[in-house]
């Protein structure tokens, strides 16, 4: 530490399976990191990539830290030693690490400058880096904009709606969040009505300016106190603001059991944020008739593009945005396509139930023609 005494953090990378690929997953930096969730996340990523036919097997990392309480200095000792300890079981073909919640592209950028130290010059070893240092354009708002594509496929092909004119309450306002909001108001043609974030929330039944709301966020204003909308509480009464769509953007589990019962009047949820509804929930709002979006595609985005990445780097060659924003799209649309098949086959079957019958069948699939048992 910079004070010159040396601490101890837990540290987890969870291999869950890679029939279909090497293990991808992103690192996490948060004081309740534990195992089990490590693991429920990996498992979570197998399905996701096996779903949207990125050829990855899925794992998970983090760290038990509070990265508010590190200096730079800290955060990128702590970062350069993870790689160290994992560098025998992480690597361009092996596991390739990305961001996640609390890490963004400067830890990739010491991630991949560690590995490379240790194993030679290594691109491909992590994805999530800054564009102009090997990494891809568009990585930034890549959640973003997958939990838009899939939006505007769920209201379209399930919903038998537009975008353009549906109201939405976002919660979670940082990187998914934000562009999410943004692609879904500027290209679209969304109003977004509410927002909130860990700290406090705004509303305004008129919709949103979201650029000027990021502006006024980056510039370190509270949402509660944007000129542009009436600051509410960001407690579960957020949860009554009336809205057409929700899309939980926050971290895993902030609908549950308890809360549920304030999402029955939404006419749909996007589950943008992974595990953002617990099974408990998940259930409530299926026996209510309120159509979920499942994190299985909703939150497909960023591992799309993480995929596309990978392939940049050992193609040794720099994408076109155009490209990156057509193909992900396509692979998208894609999955959607797949989702619906599935549920058409299978009476009262959910999106979320399609989804897992649709990766398990391509993983057992990919384990019998490879031979394992």
């Amino acid at each position: 530490m910079d004070n010159g005494e040396v601490n101890m953090f837990p540290a987890y990378r969870v291999q869950h399976n890679n029939a279909l690929g090497p293990f991808k997953g992103g690192i996490i930096y948060h004081p309740g990191v534990s195992l089990e969730n490590m693991r429920n996340l990996a498992s979570l990523n197998t399905w996701k990539f096996s779903l949207l036919s990125v050829q990855f097997g899925g794992a998970k990392g983090g760290v038990v830290v509070d990265p508010r309480a590190l200096s730079e200095r800290e955060t990128e000792k702590l970062t350069r030693k993870y790689v160290q300890a994992l560098q025998d079981v992480i690597g361009p073909h092996t596991d390739i690490p990305a961001p996640d919640i609390n890490t963004d592209e400067h830890h990739m950028a010491w991630i991949f400058d560690q590995y490379s130290r240790l194993r030679g010059f290594s691109p491909s070893a992590v994805t999530g880096k800054p564009a102009w240092l090997h990494g891809i354009v568009g990585r930034d708002k890549a959640g973003g904009r997958g939990a838009a594509i899939a939006t505007r496929e769920f209201l379209a092909r399930s919903l038998r709606r537009k975008v353009a004119g549906t109201s939405f309450l976002i919660q979670g306002f940082g990187k998914l969040g934000s562009w999410t909001a943004q692609i879904l108001q500027q290209e679209m043609g969304a109003k977004i009505v509410g927002v909130s974030c860990s700290e406090t929330a705004v509303y305004n039944e008129e919709g949103l300016d979201i650029p000027a709301l990021r502006a006024h966020v980056a510039a370190g204003g509270l949402l509660k106190d944007f000129p542009g909308g009436t600051g509410v509480r960001n407690d579960d009464s957020f949860l009554d603001l009336p809205a057409d769509v929700f899309i939980p953007c926050a971290v895993d589990g902030t609908i549950h059991a308890g809360n549920v019962g304030r999402c029955v009047n939404f006419k749909a949820v996007v589950e943008a944020a992974n595990g953002a509804l617990t099974p408990e929930a998940d259930a409530a709002l299926r026996k209510a008739g309120v159509p979920v979006l499942p994190d299985l595609i909703a939150n497909g985005g960023a591992v799309i593009v993480s995929f596309f990445e990978w392939v940049q780097n050992n193609q040794n060659m720099q994408w076109e945005e155009d490209d990156v924003k057509r193909e992900m799209d396509r692979y998208l649309c894609d999955a959607f396509e797949a989702l619906l098949r599935e549920q058409s086959q299978h009476a009262g079957c959910s999106l979320r139930t399609a989804g897992y019958l649709v990766a398990l069948r391509r993983l057992q699939r990919a384990e019998s023609v490879r031979g394992h048992s």
